[in-house]
């Protein structure tokens, strides 16, 4: 009777997992897509638990995670955006205060395949290239916000401006990018330059140490999420040792 028992009991078990399963929302920031997308794949295969994710430039996190849902299925249960978003919404009751700490991101430069790789070895340097660049692009996210202060610090915002292209988020900056022609470079968060190398764009390098910005990455579960337990299980996991290396391997360190 031993292995009889033994296959009930199992059968309870499997069965009391699929009961349990949940199904978690994340709305999340698009440069740390290839760690999270990693992580989520482990952690599903692992918890039973369905995630889905939708993705966001920093300006639309602000707006989409400030704001009060009328119910919890009309919202999100965890949210991954940059330091500066989960400080900016602070005061909206949408997210609790305890966050999880994910990784950085630093920015890059990149170029379409056969375009000339510019010079990033200096501040001077990469000012002259700039000057001398046909077009430049970069997005409205995290990652251009900063370049907007940068174009002010090197004193080339006039400058560039009737050549600069704005878009949305990294993906926009690669796929315009590849389109391009010319002498064009684009300033990307390393971690979407590394997830399209395979597509022909060609990682230039990071900016120089002096001008380098990382934005820190961030977990936090909603104040009102449709499955409590679900969404605080997801948060401790990406703050694991497991799924911290999953960020690191796609750059977010």
């Amino acid at each position: 009777m031993r292995p009889i028992r033994w296959i009930v009991a199992l059968a309870l078990v499997l069965h009391g997992a699929v009961a349990l399963a949940a199904e978690i929302k994340v709305l999340s920031a698009g440069a740390v897509e290839p760690g999270l997308r990693a992580a989520l794949t482990r952690y599903e295969r692992e918890s039973g638990d369905k995630v889905s994710v939708t993705f966001a430039p920093a300006p639309v996190l602000r707006e989409r995670a400030g704001t009060p849902a009328v119910d919890a299925s009309a919202g999100f249960d965890l949210l991954v955006a940059p330091v500066a978003v989960f400080n900016a919404i602070a005061n909206a009751g949408t997210v609790r205060a305890d966050r999880a700490t994910l990784g950085g991101v630093g920015t890059g430069v990149a170029v379409r395949p056969g375009a000339p790789r510019p010079d990033l070895s200096t501040p001077e340097a990469l000012k002259a290239e700039l000057l001398a660049a046909e077009s430049v692009v970069y997005n409205r996210a995290s990652t251009g916000q900063y370049v907007e202060q940068l174009l002010d610090r090197l004193g080339v915002s006039e400058a560039v401006a009737s050549k600069t292209t704005r878009v949305a988020d990294g993906a926009a900056v690669v796929k315009h990018l590849l389109q391009g022609h010319g002498r064009e470079f684009g300033f990307v968060p390393i971690t979407e330059i590394l997830l399209h190398r395979d597509q022909g764009l060609v990682f230039v390098g990071p900016l120089p140490t002096a001008l380098q910005n990382r934005t820190i990455y961030q977990a936090g579960v909603a104040a009102r999420p449709a499955d409590e337990a679900a969404a605080t299980r997801l948060w401790r996991y990406l703050a694991s040792p497991d799924a911290l290396a999953q960020f690191k391997s796609a750059g977010i360190d």
